[in-house]
């Protein structure tokens, strides 16, 4: 066959699925001292249950490769998952089917039901409905890395980045984990890269990017796909807008836009990285430990870079 081969359809699949999209960044002690098998101990009290007939949501740790473990080990990184169900159960509909059960019950007694009589009898309608809801379930994965301290969710909000934080506290006794501070802020540094079009040593700017003024408007200019020019960008900046999320590539490997919060979204890995991992002759779990050996290593180097962009880390007042 000439050219390049197609890669099998599996091997993209874990290709995709291993990488994270988007990462809410935290810190942990390095070298962390919670083994893996430690750590699975730790987790199996809060394992994943499916919600039961009279539940509205369900949260729980899952095993990353369906094989019982609850903490996925490769190269000393680690992987956990968190799954999340929800029935789907709209208020519109509780609140259509109370009202007819109300005037069902007023016809029967000969006045409207009271207040607590409707709370009582909302309450009773909605455990009535909820084991015929529908559910979905989400799924969220989560890499510790206790060599270099990190720990990273693959969240687009940090609200749901506190909801898995606040479960992996509940499970893992006396966890330290804190916020990652760098020495000067994404929002002062992404503006300065702009003015001076000039992006730190390793990384590019790419044609996305967003400047947002601190006054009452917020007047926000958004540049989508489009190249962007260093004069109308400085005019911009002297006129009081600062860059609030900038698209960027590290190392020609991966492109990923940075945010004022120091979140990273839109994560894609680029042809480089790929063309240099054949998973064709692997097989599952093979393919899974390759895309995640590669996806944490160049991860982990990415994310040194970008805090020493930013001026190293901020150091912690005594």
């Amino acid at each position: 066959m000439c050219g390049h081969e197609a890669v099998p359809a599996i091997a993209l699949f874990y290709w995709n699925a291993m990488w994270f999209k988007n990462l809410q960044i935290f810190r942990i002690p390095a070298p962390w001292a919670i083994s893996a098998e430690q750590l699975e101990a730790f987790l199996a009290p809060q394992a994943f249950a499916k919600c039961s007939s009279l539940e509205l949501q369900s949260q729980g740790w899952l095993s990353p490769r369906e094989n019982g473990m609850l903490v996925h080990t490769v190269n000393r990184q680690m992987m956990i998952l968190l799954g999340t169900e929800k029935k789907l159960l709209p208020a519109t509909v509780v609140n259509q089917v109370t009202k007819a059960r109300a005037a069902e019950i007023e016809e029967q007694q000969g006045f409207a039901p009271g207040r607590k009589q409707l709370k009582d009898l909302k309450e009773q309608i909605t455990d009535e409905l909820l084991p015929r809801a529908f559910s979905i379930q989400r799924n969220t994965w989560v890499w510790i890395d206790p060599v270099n301290g990190w720990l990273v969710i693959d969240a687009a909000s940090p609200t749901k980045a506190e909801e898995i934080l606040k479960l992996l506290l509940a499970s893992v006794d006396k966890l330290q984990i804190s916020g990652l501070r760098t020495a000067h802020s994404p929002l002062t540094s992404m503006t300065n890269w702009l003015a001076s079009d000039e992006a730190p040593h390793g990384f590019t700017v790419d044609q996305d990017t967003e400047l947002r003024a601190t006054g009452e408007g917020k007047a926000t200019v958004r540049y989508v796909r489009h190249t962007i020019e260093a004069d109308d960008v400085r005019r911009h900046i002297a006129a009081g807008k600062q860059c609030t999320r900038l698209a960027m590539t590290w190392a020609d490997h991966i492109s990923f836009v940075l945010t004022e919060s120091l979140a990273i979204k839109r994560i894609a890995p680029l042809d480089v990285l790929k063309e240099g991992n054949d998973t064709s002759s692997k097989n599952d779990d093979e393919r899974f430990d390759s895309d995640m050996m590669l996806m944490t290593g160049e991860l982990s180097k990415m994310l040194n870079d970008l805090v020493f962009a930013l001026g190293g880390e901020a150091q912690a007042l005594s």
